[in-house]
């Protein structure tokens, strides 16, 4: 068996996720984990597809058919041998000693802040497995919030402290509200 990574973006349409779960099981293939999301009009998805070897060509083939028959491009990659899932911090093989951390902000909006963020998270080797964020006007009016959500994984010689300790400056310096909490595995 080999895994396969679908990634598709095109015009959200009614029926594309039924009819590229179709094209997945018509091939043989199996359906393991996915995320999609709608934005400005635009739906974008990564799906984690097993399939037996001889059958991965023959997939790649009809999905690449059925999206161009949509006008949504797409890229299949293979999946990284021992990979998961769920995600691994690099260099390690997807571990369960890796912590699962929830981190939220909100602040004013401006420019830069999500760079900031997660260029703090990386230097401290944290992995960002999903990431979702979006502005709302301030209740009082005259304003724009920032708000954002990411799931991570710290590395178990790193820790919660050692991420917060990193991240409450920068927090201060943004002036937004920032909240840690252990996350499910």
């Amino acid at each position: 068996m080999t895994q396969l990574v679908l990634t598709a973006i095109g015009e959200d349409r009614e029926g594309l996720v039924s009819a590229l779960s179709r094209v997945v099981e018509d091939q043989g293939g199996n359906w393991l984990d996915s995320q999609f999301a709608q934005l400005a009009g635009t739906f974008a998805g990564i799906v984690l597809v097993e399939i037996p070897e001889e059958r991965a060509t023959a997939l790649e083939a009809s999905v690449a058919e059925l999206l161009a028959e949509v006008g949504w491009s797409i890229e299949v990659t293979r999946a990284p041998e021992g990979g998961s899932a769920h995600g691994a911090i690099p260099g390690e093989a997807a571990s369960p000693s890796a912590e699962p951390l929830r981190v939220r902000l909100v602040g004013q909006d401006r420019p830069g802040m999500v760079r900031q963020i997660s260029r703090a998270l990386a230097e401290q080797g944290v992995s960002i497995d999903s990431f979702r964020s979006w502005t709302t006007d301030t209740p009082e009016g005259g304003g724009v919030l920032f708000e954002a959500e990411a799931l991570v994984r710290v590395p178990e010689s790193l820790g919660e402290d050692a991420v917060r300790d990193a991240l409450e400056p920068l927090a201060n310096e943004l002036m937004v509200d920032l909240d840690l909490e252990p996350a499910e595995a």
